[in-house]
């Protein structure tokens, strides 16, 4: 493979990963090129702390895309005002919790009930009594499970950004 399909591989996996369109992540990548730190890092961490994301890694949805829906379809309340934007960034003390409605609360608690993922990242506090979470930091690289080296996604945007 030349060294053009590598780095498109690795953008590929992302994308796919986090269920995103390319303009988003060429937004990501100009956010992430902004903030002092390793660029490649810093944007594994703005694509981690989107709010779809949080809620696939607390287990309340099986899938990124299926937390997606349940945020779009406002199920989902940060610090008791209703979000209805996947994208929207989760900040440390930010605290997420399901909207007080019988049928939220039951899609939740149903995939709570799959036994999908129960590993949750240590910058993520929750409690599946009262369904709701807490944001307690940015989460680390160490953490994050998905076998890529951001380095390539950078390299391949740069002549682009």
């Amino acid at each position: 493979m030349t060294q053009y399909a590598i780095r498109l591989e690795e953008k590929q996996k992302l994308r796919f990963n986090y269920g995103i369109s390319e303009k988003q992540l060429m937004n990501y990548i100009r956010q992430a090129k902004k903030i002092k730190g390793a660029t490649g890092s810093i944007l594994l961490q703005l694509l981690e702390m989107r709010l779809d994301n949080v809620i696939f890694r607390l287990g309340m949805a099986p899938t990124i895309a299926a937390a997606r829906q349940i945020v779009s379809h406002k199920h989902i309340t940060i610090n008791n005002s209703c979000v209805s934007i996947p994208s929207y960034q989760c900040k440390p003390g930010n605290v997420i919790s399901v909207k007080d409605s019988p049928a939220s609360k039951q899609l939740i608690t149903n995939n709570l009930d799959l036994p999908a993922l129960s590993n949750i990242p240590q910058n993520l506090e929750f409690d599946k009594k009262t369904l709701t979470a807490k944001v307690l930091g940015i989460i680390d690289r160490e953490w994050i499970a998905l076998k890529l080296n951001e380095l390539f996604v950078i390299e391949y945007y740069s002549r682009k950004i």
